[in-house]
C-alpha cells in the first residue's frame, strides 16, 4: 500500500486531471474574460463541430481529409439490423480482424478488434451509439503529433511529436495473467476496471514471451506510455502537417497517426491517420518530456494562449462562436454521452451468451440523444 501511495505521488500524470488543471484554470477563465465569451474556442477549427473540443464525430473528421489518408470505415447505427450490418461488411469487403469504435469518442472507450462474427454480433449488441468498422491499421508505429497554424499564416509549428505504446505484460510461462497484471506497475491504478474487461482469461497463464494487450488503445489514460520524439522533428515533419492541415482548414489539435517508420512518415508515406482532435486535445508532449508538474502547466498555457490567439483571428472576419446555451447543452449531452462509453467500456469483453443478457440490458437502458445541437 505505501508502495503504490508513493508511486502515485511521484508520478502526477496519474493524477485526476482536476487535481492538474486546477492550478491552471484562472489562466483558462482569462482567455474568456478577454473574448467575452465563454466559448471563445469554437472559430479555432471552423469546420470542426465545436472547434473540435469535445463531441466531434469521427465521420467529419475523415471527410475533411485526403482520401487514402485514413483507415477504410463505415458507418453504423445501433438501430441497424444485424444481418443488414452483417450485408455491409461484406459488400465494403472487410475481412477479419478488423476495428470498431464510437463515432463520437474519446481516450480509447469501446475501441475493440473484431475477429469473428460473434465479436461483430456481442459488439452491436452492447452498443448504444453509432459506432464505426473500419480496417485495422497494422502499421507497427503509432504517433502523435500536436500542430497548430495562425490563420494569416502558410506555415504551421509541430510542438509536440511522440511515440505511443500499448499496455501490456510479457508471459514468463508460470504467472497468471492476473498474477501479470498484479506485478505490473503501470496497471496498479486501474486494476479494478483490468480485472472486468480481462475476467475470463485471468487465470490463465501466459507463454513465456507472449505479448498480452491490456488495451489496445495507446492513450495515456488508458495505460499507453508516451516517448518522446523531438529529435525526430525536421522540415519534412512539418511540411507534411502543413500540407494535411491546410487540406482540412485545421489550425489547432493533435493527430493520431500509425506508420510503417518515422522515416515513411516524414516522406508522406506508408501512413494512416486514425484521427485528429481538435481544440480540446491535450498537448501529450507535458506527459513525455520528463517534465515536472510545473513545467507542464507552463506548455499548457503557453498553448491555450496559442489557441486564443488562433480564435480570435477566426472570429474577427465573421465566423461566429457558439452561443452560451447552446454550447451549454451541447457540452452536457457529450458528457452524458461519454459516461455510458466508459461504464460500458468498463465491463464488456467478448464473453459468452450468459453474459450477453447483461449487454443487452445496458443497451436498452440506453437512450442516445447525443448532436442534436446545432452551431448557434
Amino acid at each position: 500500500m505505501v508502495k503504490r501511495a508513493l508511486f502515485y505521488i511521484s508520478h502526477w500524470e496519474n493524477w485526476h486531471w482536476f487535481v492538474k488543471y486546477i492550478l491552471i484554470a484562472p489562466a483558462w477563465f482569462w482567455n474568456c474574460l478577454k473574448a467575452r465569451s465563454f466559448w471563445f474556442f469554437t472559430p479555432s477549427n471552423p469546420a470542426i463541430t465545436f472547434g473540435g473540443f469535445i463531441g466531434e464525430t469521427k465521420k467529419e473528421i475523415y471527410n475533411q481529409l485526403p482520401p487514402s489518408t485514413y483507415p477504410r470505415s463505415i458507418y453504423i447505427s445501433p438501430s441497424t439490423s444485424f444481418p443488414e450490418v452483417e450485408s455491409l461488411v461484406r459488400e465494403n469487403h472487410f475481412t477479419f480482424p478488423f476495428a470498431v469504435k464510437p463515432d463520437v469518442g474519446m481516450m480509447g472507450l469501446m475501441f475493440r478488434k473484431i475477429e469473428s462474427v460473434e465479436h461483430l454480433h456481442q459488439y452491436h449488441t452492447a452498443m448504444p451509439a453509432d459506432y464505426i468498422i473500419q480496417d485495422l491499421v497494422t502499421y507497427p508505429v503509432e504517433v502523435s503529433v500536436f500542430y497548430y497554424r495562425y490563420p494569416h499564416e502558410n506555415k504551421g509549428h509541430i510542438t509536440g511529436f511522440l511515440k505511443k505504446e500499448p499496455m501490456q505484460v510479457i508471459g514468463d510461462g508460470e504467472r497468471t495473467l492476473r498474477e501479470l497484471i498484479l506485478n505490473y506497475p503501470r496497471a496498479q491504478f486501474r486494476l479494478r476496471e483490468l480485472f472486468s474487461k480481462h475476467e475470463s482469461k485471468l487465470g490463465v497463464i501466459i507463454p513465456a514471451g507472449e505479448h498480452f494487450y491490456l488495451s489496445f488503445a495507446l492513450n495515456l489514460s488508458r495505460g499507453g506510455r508516451l516517448i518522446n520524439l523531438e529529435h525526430e522533428k525536421d522540415e519534412r515533419l512539418l511540411t507534411l502537417f502543413d500540407a494535411l492541415s491546410h487540406y482540412s482548414n485545421f489550425y489547432y489539435g493533435r493527430y493520431d497517426i500509425k506508420c510503417a517508420s518515422i522515416e515513411d512518415l516524414k516522406c508522406g508515406r506508408n501512413f494512416s491517420v486514425l484521427e485528429y482532435n481538435g481544440c480540446g486535445a491535450e498537448p501529450h508532449h507535458v506527459y513525455g518530456n520528463g517534465n515536472n508538474l510545473f513545467k507542464a502547466c507552463k506548455i499548457l498555457v503557453d498553448h491555450w494562449n496559442i489557441l486564443y490567439t488562433i480564435s480570435i483571428q477566426n472570429h474577427q472576419p465573421g465566423l461566429p462562436r457558439w452561443s452560451y446555451l447552446d454550447g451549454l447543452r451541447f457540452v452536457r449531452q457529450a458528457k452524458r454521452h461519454f459516461k455510458k462509453l466508459r461504464e460500458l467500456d468498463s465491463t464488456f469483453e467478448f464473453a459468452p451468451a450468459t453474459r450477453l443478457t447483461v449487454m443487452n440490458e445496458f443497451a436498452a437502458s440506453t437512450t442516445p440523444d447525443y448532436l442534436q445541437v446545432s452551431n448557434g
